[in-house]
């Protein structure tokens, strides 16, 4: 056998081992993990946004499929949080292998008062679910404030919008709105680090 065989029969067997190793790796991996699923009912529920150990994940009704919460055994604080409406926060406990299902149920924040005289801003961003804060406040994400009868309604003047997604980097830029003045913001996020989503936004 010349020494081109030996070399590719050597490679193929390195493989075969490599792919048999990694089944029981991945099955334990999966054991060790545990899920975490969140159920809501109304749109308000659903559009929801998600934070786990203060980072982003996305909103309620996306995090499944190829998007569902795979935790590390432990403590760990999720907060959903929705404009106009109170914070969700609670501490959670997984367990290796557990599922875990975060009923969200949405309240009004009696604190938040709206302006009699409104200005439009709408969205042309992608990825569209992409987190938007208004003033280091979270608004939703860039699906909702984008095409026909849909903008999100700020009071006149200057304000900070800041939209960001895990693995992509932030986008921030201010804006000076006159009273019922239309505003559209146009950007694609380029792609980044999970770090460039910088860090949790402050609490209203």
């Amino acid at each position: 056998m010349s020494n081109a065989m030996r070399s590719v029969l050597a490679a193929l067997v390195a493989v075969f081992f490599l792919v048999i190793l990694a089944v029981p790796v991945r099955a334990q991996q999966n054991n060790v993990l545990g899920e975490v699923r969140f159920d809501g009912t109304s749109k308000i529920d659903k559009t929801s946004g998600v934070w786990i150990d203060g980072q982003y994940l996305g909103f309620v009704s996306e995090l499944k499929g190829d998007k569902k919460v795979l935790l590390m055994p432990g403590e760990h604080q999720i907060s959903v949080r929705q404009s106009g409406y109170e914070n969700s926060d609670q501490k959670i406990t997984i367990e290796p292998g557990q599922l875990y299902t975060v009923h969200v149920k949405m309240e009004r924040d009696p604190r938040v008062k709206y302006s009699a005289v409104t200005s439009e801003i709408k969205l042309a961003v992608t990825p569209e679910r992409a987190a938007v804060f208004v003033d280091d406040v979270f608004v939703g994400h860039v699906s909702e404030f984008g095409g026909t009868g849909r903008a999100m309604l700020v009071s006149p003047g200057t304000h900070k919008i800041k939209i960001t997604l895990p693995g992509y980097q932030t986008f921030e830029t201010d804006v000076k709105l006159l009273p019922k003045q239309k505003f559209e913001v146009k950007t694609d996020l380029a792609k980044g680090s999970i770090a460039d989503a910088g860090p949790d936004i402050k609490e209203r």
